[in-house]
């Protein structure tokens, strides 16, 4: 039997009249503040944002509710961007999208800020389900630069004792997804780099006792990139089916194996037309049966991508499929 999941991979977009009223407040400057200088006015916007989204997954009936990440002004680079000792610079291109993000060099030690704890435990006040979201290292790690380790290794191992810092002070949850569309993107230039990348995953996985997904998309990952990921101890990788090369994941499962857990990303987080319950179904079924050899105990169904790009009533449309989709949760693998 394979436990079907629904589930998401976080970075929502902000609810229509959040949008308009954090834009009054921040004076059109979002992109100045940091964490902690935020008014009494905004983190209430912020907050009764976080309860409505919360509400909005659990109204749908997700088996996995996420704080919605709706402060990530510079989405998988927030969690640099608000530190103490890192610098951002001008605005940059995130990947290939139109979308847009300052860009941080770290400039002093990373030291754990708690910033993302803080917004897990309010959201720990709204449900027992929690599902914590990460930036993966190597992704922070090809997201940003360096001006205090000087060397490509230190600055990924420090990237990932910063990540564990900040997940050893997060509170219960049940599963982490770490988003590591850079491997996909532009992955390890050497079997070395590889190597660490895998080491530090696992270090920040090691932080939690929850089931850690590391969540891959835009794209399939190459064969030297799963070979290599396959050595990272955690419980499964999460796979995009909508803009990926689906031949090549199917061949990176069968011919590498699996853990015994997957992400199947088979809702498209960037297109406005809603999948509706059946046809997601009909994909989850799909991509098990063109499997020879992987099996899965869980599979996570999920978006491809972080789903800040949609409208909000397409955002909650998609909610609300993904959820009808694996109900009932158990099925014949």
């Amino acid at each position: 039997m394979t436990e079907l999941v629904a589930t998401t991979t976080g970075l929502y977009p902000l609810p229509d009249w959040a949008k308009d009223d954090l834009s009054d407040l921040k004076g059109h400057q979002k992109h100045d503040l940091i964490s902690g200088d935020e008014s009494p006015e905004i983190v209430d916007a912020y907050d009764r944002a976080r309860s409505e989204v919360i509400s909005l997954q659990q109204d749908a009936g997700l088996d996995r509710v996420v704080e919605g990440q709706l402060r990530w002004d510079d989405m998988l680079a927030h969690p640099l961007t608000v530190h103490e000792n890192v610098e951002t610079g001008g605005i940059v291109r995130y990947y290939n999208n139109n979308n847009f993000y300052r860009d941080p060099t770290v400039v002093g030690e990373l030291t754990p800020s708690g910033d993302v704890a803080s917004e897990l435990d309010a959201a720990a006040e709204q449900t027992d389900d929690l599902q914590a979201v990460l930036p993966g290292p190597y992704s922070l790690f090809d997201l940003s630069n360096d001006d205090y380790y000087g060397d490509d290794a230190d600055f990924l191992s420090a990237l990932a004792d910063f990540l564990a810092g900040e997940v050893a002070e997060f509170p219960s949850h049940e599963t982490l997804f770490l988003l590591e569309p850079s491997l996909v993107v532009n992955p390890p230039a050497s079997d070395d780099l590889h190597a660490r990348a895998s080491e530090a995953i696992d270090r920040v996985a090691d932080a939690t006792d929850a089931e850690v997904v590391v969540h891959t998309y835009w794209g399939a990952l190459s064969e030297k990139t799963y070979a290599h990921l396959m050595d990272a101890d955690v419980a499964g990788f999460g796979f995009d089916f909508v803009a990926g090369d689906r031949e090549q994941t199917l061949y990176n499962l069968d011919e590498y194996g699996a853990k015994d857990a997957a992400a199947f990303g088979l809702v498209d987080g960037q297109n406005t037309l809603v999948e509706d319950a059946s046809t997601i179904r009909e994909r989850v079924d799909w991509v098990q049966d063109q499997l020879a050899v992987a099996e899965f105990d869980t599979v996570f169904v999920t978006p491809n991508t972080e789903t800040f790009y949609l409208p909000t009533n397409k955002f909650e449309a998609k909610l609300a499929a993904l959820a009808d989709a694996v109900a009932p949760t158990e099925v014949e693998a």
